[in-house]
């Protein structure tokens, strides 16, 4: 089995996951009852699968799928204000062939880089559980077996940045003090370099906290990286 049959063999085992009961509650409510402006749209309503280059040398780890954005079209960060932000940046900085994401089969394709969560179903609030988090690790632990090109794993968020943490410290040795997230933080853990980013959400972008010279800036010091011999 090469690497790309073993990523696929990991999300098809992803979008039958029921692990967490009221995730699965959730992510079915919200995809039965829908938003207004999507009404006439049937909704995935499952886990999300990872995706993008399995040669990728660049992951990059979100929090979970929005309840309207992933959750409805199927895709890591596809149909939502963050997705827009996200891949507008990833194509500003050649990881993209397109700046935006509607849906799945949108023609989308990333080269160099690969993007996962830390949970893979959309969650009340946008908060998961510390247990829902734990539950869900283990896909990511896998993932990056098989990822073993990545050298750079871009956190997008605080939440991010710990759950990546935490699947790392199952085959590396987590440095001591525990690096802290901050946007452009970088920590070298094992043979991977840890960079931190504020997430793309509206929070971030409505009140400038996030502007997209920052996020590009992400983008670019996660190549320079990951180009280093």
């Amino acid at each position: 089995m090469d690497n790309a049959e073993a990523l696929a063999r990991i999300n098809a085992t992803v979008i039958s996951c029921r692990a967490c009961p009221r995730l699965v509650v959730w992510r079915e409510k919200v995809a039965k009852e829908k938003r207004a402006s999507f009404a006439a749209e049937e909704y995935w309503g499952r886990p999300i699968p990872s995706f993008g280059d399995p040669q990728a040398r660049l992951l990059i780890v979100g929090l979970a799928p929005a309840a309207h954005g992933a959750n409805r079209t199927g895709r890591m960060f596809t149909g939502d204000r963050s997705g827009e932000w996200l891949f507008g940046s990833l194509h500003r900085t050649g990881y993209a062939n397109q700046p935006t994401a509607l849906h799945k089969d949108d023609g989308l394709a990333l080269t160099d880089a690969y993007i996962a969560a830390i949970v893979r179903c959309a969650p009340p609030a946008n908060k998961p559980l510390p247990e829902e988090r734990d539950r869900c690790l283990p896909y990511l632990v896998e993932e990056l077996r098989f990822l073993d090109r990545v050298r750079v794993i871009v956190a997008l968020g605080g939440f991010a940045w710990d759950g990546t943490l935490r699947a790392l410290s199952a085959t590396e040795t987590i440095p001591k003090p525990r690096p802290r997230f901050g946007h452009l933080a970088e920590a070298r853990i094992g043979r991977y370099v840890l960079l931190g980013s504020y997430h793309p959400s509206q929070q971030n972008t409505f009140t400038g906290k996030l502007t997209r010279e920052m996020l590009d800036s992400v983008f670019l010091r996660a190549r320079a990286l990951s180009e280093d011999p």
